[in-house]
């Protein structure tokens, strides 16, 4: 095998890898070919074919937009939730003013409207509170056992379900609602033993699988200490 022989044969197991290695080996590689650099195109799906700085600049713009497009919408995320905080704590010392447990009940309800949602609802279990009769209250109470089916359908091992529920799901949880869409339904207690909160929405897009439960969270963990001013746990 002559020389031009090796070279030829030598340029032909080229591949990417060994090229990227070689270019990283010689950083100075495109300052000493500056001129061969700028006579180099790559091709282009719109106008066919650019030269490699033009590819490298228009990469630059669009990591550039998109770093733009990251910090707007982390931005306006936060925004938002300066925003929901803002309500959340205002929410917290109106419930904590409340003179009974029915005033309180009628606070959150109307801080659910306030977001235009159909309702805000809270379902104890009876294992966990003393609501039966003669308290004023039995209409909270749901049994855990009867819950379980839903539980583990809609939550399995999580606290949050946002999403729509069916006819008799509806009529377990929320048995005086009407045309509810969607919901954000939240167990209350470390490991949900305690019952739930409902948000309720005729719109059945307003809740859905993915959104974020930062709120509720928070909403979950604020309301057994309130509950628990005007009803005794067990």
């Amino acid at each position: 095998m002559n020389n031009l022989d090796g070279q030829v044969a030598s340029i032909t197991e080229l591949d990417d890898e060994l090229v990227m290695q070689y270019l990283l080996q010689n950083p100075d590689f495109f300052i000493r070919n500056a001129r061969s650099v700028e006579q180099m195109h790559v091709p282009h799906p719109v106008k066919g074919s650019i030269s490699l700085v033009e590819w490298q600049l228009g990469r630059q713009r669009h990591q550039i937009a998109q770093l733009e497009e990251e910090i707007t919408l982390l931005m306006e995320q936060a925004t938002i939730n300066e925003t929901l905080f803002a309500r959340l704590i205002e929410l917290q010392t109106n419930l904590a003013a409340a003179s009974s447990l029915q005033d309180m009940l009628n606070r959150l309800q109307r801080w659910g409207r306030g977001f235009g949602l159909l309702g805000a609802n809270v379902r104890l279990f009876n294992e966990s509170w003393r609501i039966g009769a003669p308290s004023d209250f039995t209409h909270l109470g749901l049994s855990r056992s009867a819950f379980e089916a839903l539980r583990i359908q809609r939550l399995g091992d999580k606290h949050h379900f946002l999403g729509s529920l069916n006819g008799p799901e509806l009529l377990l949880v929320l048995p005086q609602a009407r045309q509810v869409g969607s919901v954000a339904l939240s167990l209350l207690g470390e490991n949900g033993e305690l019952g739930m909160l409902i948000f309720s929405s005729r719109d059945p897009q307003h809740y859905q699988p993915g959104m974020g439960t930062v709120m509720l969270n928070q909403l979950a963990r604020m309301l057994p200490g309130l509950l628990s001013r005007w009803i005794e746990r067990i």
